[in-house]
């Protein structure tokens, strides 16, 4: 036994020294040096404390990446997870109760970004800002300060900026209003701060959010509200984690060439619009309009005209293109990104109204891909 363990150190020592000297001559193989483990993509979410108290949409959002087989993914943030029942990766920088124009006017983020070097962040900033009464002006200028540091930060940043998800509480009246304010200009602020190397995509978290049954207190997202979220965020950042640009809302892909309409074997384009009221003050309201796809086939457009029973006029729209008639009738067109329906698909818009009354009547049509 003695002398086993004397050769075997012999052996070991031999082997130490050739790999000091190196390569014995011409011809000679070497052991290839192992390749390094390809660093994970880190995805910093980042807000208030829609995102960090306790953000349980990231839970969720983290979960279904790892489902589709993005294992190679660390979230990071210098505030760490709180609970949220499944396990998860819960680093984040959510602050509760901040502002995104304070944090800007503070130069708060270098320093999260310094330590921990994200290559994507996830952003639903703008909350605490709508309640404060900031401007939509003020907001998006925060915004883009924060983008300009993330840049700084990495030149290749890739940036998720949400329209945030709507807000009613009992002490904020004019809240609702103000974030339909806000969201409407977030996705041509994007498309204007996006550039090919850091691409800045506005993402609707809005649209399907009811603040009576997806929040517990007309802010903060319950059970069904986080997972609308981390819906709303996963093809976005399935994506740009896929590296197709499929993350980005504005490039709908090649819609195809339509079909012959005397083709007996032509796909049939149907479409039918519902209408909701998702909140209402004194002499107007904010509607939400889902249009499905009845037909046996994709379509590659639709239209919706509305009524207003009540009379009064539509105001605004987003997620869709306005025409306003002059007797208060108005027609909503599909975005340039949204008019593509699959079969059983549907998509949706929304639309503020001066009216004395909610109800309105709407009616589809739709164009076949």
């Amino acid at each position: 036994m003695r002398s086993r363990h004397l050769l075997r150190a012999a052996l070991t020592a031999l082997a130490v020294l050739l790999g000091f000297l190196g390569p014995l001559g011409p011809g000679t193989a070497t052991a290839a040096p192992a390749a390094a483990a390809a660093e994970p993509v880190r995805i910093m979410p980042l807000g208030d404390s829609i995102t960090g108290s306790p953000g349980c949409w990231r839970s969720l959002l983290w979960n279904r990446l790892q489902d589709a087989g993005h294992t190679d993914v660390d979230f990071v943030g210098t505030l760490g997870p709180q609970g949220c029942g499944q396990s998860h990766d819960g680093d984040n920088e959510g602050h509760g109760g901040a502002l995104v124009t304070d944090v800007a006017s503070r130069n708060l983020l270098p320093g999260w970004l310094s330590a921990t070097r994200p290559d994507i962040v996830v952003m639903h900033f703008g909350t605490n800002d709508v309640w404060s009464n900031r401007s939509p002006d003020a907001i998006l200028a925060a915004y883009s300060t924060l983008v300009d540091q993330m840049r700084a930060s990495n030149p290749g940043m890739k940036v998720l900026v949400a329209q945030i998800i709507p807000m009613n509480p009992a002490t904020c009246g004019e809240c609702a209003r103000r974030v339909v304010a806000l969201n409407e200009r977030i996705p041509d602020w994007a498309r204007s701060k996006s550039t090919p190397g850091s691409p800045v995509i506005a993402v609707d978290l809005w649209t399907g959010f009811s603040t009576a049954s997806d929040t517990y207190d007309g802010v903060h997202p319950n059970a069904s509200g986080d997972e609308k979220i981390a819906a709303r965020w996963f093809p976005a950042l399935a994506g740009l984690l896929a590296g197709d640009g499929s993350g980005d809302p504005g490039d709908p892909g090649d819609p195809g060439e339509p079909g012959d309409p005397d083709d007996p074997g032509r796909d049939e384009a149907a479409c039918t619009a519902s209408f909701r009221v998702t909140s209402s003050w004194q002499g107007g309201y904010q509607g939400e309009v889902t249009v499905s796809n009845t037909g046996t086939g994709p379509i590659s457009g639709w239209t919706v005209r509305i009524a207003l029973d009540g009379g009064g006029r539509i105001a605004q729209a987003w997620n869709g293109v306005l025409e306003a008639g002059a007797d208060g009738s108005a027609t909503v067109r599909n975005a340039a990104w949204n008019g593509t329906v699959p079969a059983g698909g549907g998509v949706s818009f929304g639309f503020v109204a001066s009216a004395g009354s909610a109800p309105a009547t709407v009616a589809c049509a739709a164009t076949a891909a």
